[in-house]
């Protein structure tokens, strides 16, 4: 076995490789770009080795220069993880030449592999069934075309080479076709370099089941069961499960895809982990699609389901040893799901977002109970932690487990329901949204899910419970009481004769459409249990306060007490509750906004304060966002900026003065 090995990768699968390495007493060396400079591989690795700037091709991709730092370090083996090098036959090969062994399979099988077209025709040949198409090097426009019409429609052409859906186009009939074909080779040209395409026939009701493979250099074997893969967004994964709610009941048919995907792997005598994927149509036939010559994302599931822990097994493969167990004696129970969080923005056919995670709430984590399988995070990042246009958009993989379906579903509800972040858009909504849905429950999940019910997946963040704004307004205020300093001065509670502080509380949707307005009056001041009277929509609710426990909140409002988990970052909240997830911004007393009921452009306080510094003057041009005067209040200072572009008309107070709640402040001319 390995002293030591190097990991050509960053992110969750770097830490994932290092959590076994070190387990099995490993030490380990990162390599890191200067985005990744302070990232948690970086951190938790024995040694780590600066190797470029933030673009992959100029430090994760530059393969020689890993070699060396492998060599320099006295690394004795290279883990590619996923994604960058790790389908790599050049870079396989030339750690071969350097005499440092490639975690992972032959180049010879990388090669044979990486072409879709070939893999095919391989397949044939071992009589792993394939699915109708044309995979041929005849790649005349016309002549593709007349193939096509041979195949029938609607069918899919794909790049040869790649994956990730780029390169991919759905036609439907005859005379997309060429556009079609021209689409899809300008997508492949840039993204693979190679514009190269095959023709398949498109499985009607198509579900995405793969098979986890793994070979020694012993002449060894097996597979570790399947995962269902089929709820995608741009043909990209989006949660996977195992056993296969497809496969249910029909033994039959998964033994028969378990002995076609070792066919597979025995065929171009694989070495590791590898991963067969299947195509099975709703007629219940399959067809091979490819291979990926590497870990999967989703490899935790079968681990999960399994016992096993497929990085020790690669590890060992590579270091000489037999399969650690026969086909016979793996052994599977219960049911496992994994959901993948990214920050993207899923009202926007789920495009990468990128900022800081100021705040990264994680599930909590029984440690006797994680280790019998129960509920798993993977992640490379933390709170604080950037999210770059570099990198994929991946934040973290939330993997649960139950004896059954059901039961793995109600325990992944409930984990997302304490997970979320603060500062980027992620897809979480929209994964609560999915594992509820009834289709899911019962399990009828084929690659047309998303777009199917699209319209009921998507996050509506518009409407706010009236719970979520109690506890928002409960966090904010108890921030408030535990910075409140020894003076009096600094409480923001206000003070009244004879009755409790009267102050409005202000918070706007996420997507700033929505207003929501709190009337707050304190009660029982001083006492360890504050208590408050809060109206919202006219209602009033009665509000015991509790406990405030890091991210947990308890209070009882008419009656009912409740547990929630908020989270804050300056002016930002969000609640979760047991079936939705709320992002709420505290509006600054003293901000200014267009009046919309005129669209005058005037900009008005919405508090009383002293003007501290103007910024411009009438005639002047401004734009949007543009600081145009500081004002004071409750001894802190607030920045106003103009909600817009135009000329300055009037301006209305001058250093020194006192604004009243209302008064306008700036009048605009020009759109």
């Amino acid at each position: 076995m390995f002293n030591k090995i190097l990991i050509a990768n960053r992110g969750e699968i770097a830490c994932r490789v290092i959590r076994t390495c070190r387990r099995m007493g490993i030490r380990t060396v990162a390599v890191f770009s200067d985005a990744d400079a302070h990232a948690q591989h970086v951190s938790q690795a024995d040694e780590a080795y600066l190797i470029g700037g933030p673009r992959p091709v100029d430090s994760y991709l530059k393969g020689d220069f890993i070699i060396e730092i492998a060599k320099k370090s006295g690394a004795q083996a290279i883990h590619p993880g996923y994604g960058f090098l790790s389908e790599n036959a050049r870079f396989a090969r030339a750690c071969e030449d350097a005499g440092i062994v490639f975690i992972g399979p032959t180049p010879a099988a990388i090669e044979k592999m990486g072409s879709k077209s070939a893999a095919k025709a391989l397949m044939q040949t071992a009589k792993v069934p394939v699915v109708p198409g044309y995979h041929g090097d005849n790649q005349d426009a016309q002549f593709l075309a007349q193939q096509a019409d041979i195949v029938g429609y609607p069918l899919l052409i794909k790049a040869v080479a790649g994956g990730g859906g780029k390169g991919m186009r759905l036609v439907e009939k005859s005379e997309e076709f060429i556009s079609q074909l021209e689409a899809a080779r300008r997508e492949a040209k840039n993204a693979f370099g190679n514009d190269d395409v095959l023709i398949e026939r498109f499985v009607l009701g198509p579900h995405h089941i793969e098979f986890q493979v793994f070979g020694d250099t012993h002449g060894n074997y097996v597979h570790l069961y399947e995962r269902e893969c089929s709820i995608q967004r741009r043909h990209q994964k989006v949660l996977e499960e195992t056993p296969s709610p497809y496969l249910s009941g029909d033994e039959n048919m998964r033994k028969k895809m378990g002995d076609a995907a070792v066919a597979a792997a025995r065929a171009i005598a694989y070495r590791g982990a590898g991963t067969i994927e299947f195509i099975a149509g709703e007629d219940r036939e399959f067809f091979f699609m490819e291979m990926n010559t590497r870990l999967q994302v989703e490899h935790p599931i079968t681990e999960m389901i399994t016992g096993e822990d497929l990085v020790e097994w690669q590890l060992r493969i590579a270091a000489g040893e037999p399969l650690p167990l026969k086909q016979k004696e793996i052994i599977t129970g219960g049911h496992a799901i994994e959901v993948r969080i990214c920050a993207e923005n899923p009202a926007n056919d789920f495009l990468p977002e990128t900022g800081k995670m100021h705040v990264f709430a994680t599930p909590t984590i029984d440690s006797e109970v994680a280790e019998e399988g129960d509920t798993r995070l993977d992640t490379g990042v933390v709170s604080g932690d950037e999210i770059s246009v570099y990198y994929d958009p991946m934040i973290a993989k939330l993997i649960t487990w139950g004896g059954d379906r059901e039961e793995a579903i109600r325990r992944m509800q409930f984990a997302l329901s304490e997970t979320d972040v603060i500062g980027v858009k992620t897809n979480l909504g929209f994964l609560q949204r999915l594992v509820k849905h009834q289709a899911f429950i019962d399990g009828a999940t084929d690659t047309g899910f998303i777009p199917r019910y699209r319209a009921m997946l998507m996050p509506d963040e518009a409407h706010c419970p009236v719970e979520a704004l109690i506890a928002a307004s409960l966090f904010e205020l108890a921030s408030e009481k535990a910075n409140t300093g020894s003076d009096v001065w600094d409480s923001k509670a206000g003070w009244w004769l004879n009755r409790g502080a009267i102050r409005t509380l202000e918070f706007h949707a996420a997507d700033e459409a929505a207003v929501e307005t709190v009337q707050v009056e304190t009660m029982d001041v001083g006492t360890s249990t504050p208590g408050y009277s809060l109206t919202i929509g006219g209602t009033l609710f009665h509000v015991t306060q509790h406990a405030v426990d890091g991210l947990n909140l308890r209070f009882t409002a008419n009656g009912v007490t409740h547990r929630r988990t908020v989270l804050a970052y300056e002016d930002q909240f969000s609640v979760l509750l047991a079936d939705t997830r709320h992002h709420l911004r505290l509006v600054d007393p003293f901000h200014f906004e267009t009046t919309t009921e005129t669209n005058d452009g005037r900009l008005t306080a919405m508090m009383p304060g002293r003007v501290v510094k103007v910024m411009a003057a009438a005639g002047d041009t401004i734009k949007k966002g543009q600081a145009l005067i500081i004002m004071e209040a409750m001894k802190m200072e607030h920045t106003i900026v103009s909600p817009r572009d135009g000329v300055v008309e009037r301006v209305a107070f001058q250093v020194g003065e006192m604004v009243p709640a209302d008064a306008v402040l700036f009048a605009f001319i020009g759109q």
